[in-house]
């Protein structure tokens, strides 16, 4: 199918009545098709459609759009990077991602860099445009699909925190809290009112039970 060439308004313009997008993905149709959409809608204005990271980071922090849509497999950096990027240069731009990427390691990356909204390929027009505006208005909106994943990494999470602590005693658990919270050997002795040694030796089991060898990658493994 052939897609005429969009039509960008100028940003200034865009600004005083339209929700301005950006739009950076490195497939030409469906960048143009998600451009006609924008431009095509009312309440909407796409001000720039890009196909790498490194040409929306050079043209984004002088556009300044209410919205950007970003792919996360590009060419070069992926959109993730691009975000990261963008995020200090951009700050009254809400990012989303638009992607076929659905694992939860991916999620997270992108939502730690800075994304507030995660949609994936496929999703309906009516469904994009309603996300752009809910990002905006400064919500978080996300396929059911990914919020599905979000919702099942946090219980899985939860169920393996559950499962390690369960290995400690009720001293062996206060110990580590205070751990997490900076506490040295002899300050933890002092709080609970026992031994230096005992403390030792708490803290050798607790290592064992939960198969580390430092304070870190205790807390890592229950946090």
């Amino acid at each position: 199918m052939a897609f005429s060439r969009p039509i960008y308004l100028p940003a200034q313009l865009c600004k005083t009545m339209n929700i301005t997008v950006a739009i950076v993905e490195d497939q030409r149709e469906i960048r143009e098709m998600l451009a006609i959409l924008v431009n095509g809608s009312d309440g909407y204005a796409c001000v720039g459609a890009y196909g790498t990271a490194e040409e929306a980071i050079a043209a984004l922090p002088e556009l300044s759009p209410d919205v950007a849509l970003i792919d996360i497999h590009l060419p070069q950096q992926s959109g993730i990077d691009c975000i990261r990027q963008l995020k200090g240069l951009c700050p009254s731009t809400s990012f989303m991602m638009c992607t076929s990427l659905e694992d939860a390691a991916t999620i997270f990356d992108a939502l730690r860099a800075g994304a507030s909204g995660y949609l994936v390929k496929g999703t309906g027009p009516a469904k994009i445009l309603e996300a752009i505006r809910d990002v905006h208005e400064g919500g978080a909106p996300m396929s059911s699909a990914i919020a599905r994943k979000v919702v099942n990494s946090f219980e899985q999470t939860s169920t393996r925190q559950s499962s390690e602590l369960a290995k400690l005693t009720a001293r062996e658990q206060e110990i580590l809290m205070l751990l997490s919270r900076g506490y040295r050997y002899k300050e933890i002795a002092g709080q609970l009112e026992i031994g230096l040694e005992t403390v030792r030796k708490h803290i050798h089991n607790i290592y064992e039970k939960l198969q580390v060898a430092s304070r870190t990658d205790a807390l890592n493994k229950i946090i």
